[in-house]
């Protein structure tokens, strides 16, 4: 039913394509940006739910 409709609307296949087009880049962006992460800043980030500890960012930085 719902194809029947879209079919009736002209242009309406350049939609998937946009849509593709932006998803492609935007999913490379991200997949650098976490691959070039700090792992201790993962680390980090990853045991703050489990500590119990008021240490922030900052205060772990010059630490390190």
């Amino acid at each position: 039913m719902i194809s029947t409709y879209l079919s009736a609307i002209d242009g309406i296949s350049v939609y998937p394509l946009i849509s593709l087009f932006i998803f492609i880049p935007f999913f490379v962006i991200v997949t650098v940006w976490v691959f070039k992460l700090d792992k201790n800043f993962l680390n980090y980030m990853g045991e703050m739910p489990l500590n119990d500890s008021t240490e922030t960012v900052e205060d772990r930085k010059q630490s390190l």
